[in-house]
């Protein structure tokens, strides 16, 4: 029970070398890659659109998020340095080429990131956030208005069912609504279980 504990703790903040070869399971596993693809498909990334994304992990988002945003600008965040190490590797030359940065830092930390953004993108981490609402307040004032945001969550609980991830779609529309977000709409992905996006938009400029 301790080691599964552990092992579960490498998926929140991935370190040493267990922490790599979860980065290694993350970054090819044929259900998270589905998920952040599906993700960056739904916020219609435009290619001068300048987006961040939350909890990068090993990168396989960012690198649909750069190949959209192709004279954009790509910002990723993740509180693992290794995870981030791994994220660099995967996008080598859209960071070359200044279209992808990576920045090793905590969400509580977002203000000291230079905005604005057009879209933020957020894969199963909201729930590990401290304070998910006021977090996204923060992000909120880091994006343009009328920019959007897309949290997506695939319940990993023993037991996981389709009525789980509507539960927890509720849960981000609730967050989202409660940080000021407007127009939310939700999307499921038909996976085991399903996976829930919920996209929401900063009000526009009156």
């Amino acid at each position: 029970m301790e080691i599964k504990k552990r092992v579960l703790a490498q998926f929140h903040r991935p370190t040493g070398a267990v922490g790599h070869v979860v980065g290694w399971i993350m970054g090819r596993r044929s259900s998270n890659v589905a998920r952040n693809r599906w993700a960056v498909r739904l916020l219609d990334i435009q290619p001068t659109d300048r987006v961040l994304e939350l909890g990068c992990g090993p990168g396989v988002a960012i690198a649909g998020l750069a190949t959209r945003a192709s004279r954009g600008l790509v910002v990723g965040v993740d509180h693992s340095q290794v995870m981030i190490r791994q994220a660099g590797r995967r996008n080598r030359a859209a960071i070359r080429a200044g279209r992808v940065r990576l920045t090793h830092l905590p969400v509580e930390q977002l203000s000291i990131i230079d905005g604005p953004f057009d879209a933020a993108l957020a894969v199963n981490t909201v729930g590990m956030w401290p304070d998910p609402t006021a977090r996204l307040r923060e992000l909120a004032r880091l994006l343009r208005p009328g920019g959007r945001i897309a949290l997506v969550s695939q319940p990993r609980c023993p037991g996981a069912t389709a009525a789980t991830s509507a539960a927890a779609a509720t849960e981000l529309a609730d967050q989202l609504a409660g940080a000021g977000f407007v127009h939310l709409r939700t999307g499921m992905l038909d996976l085991d279980p399903p996976v829930a996006c919920v996209i929401g938009h900063v009000a526009p400029a009156r």
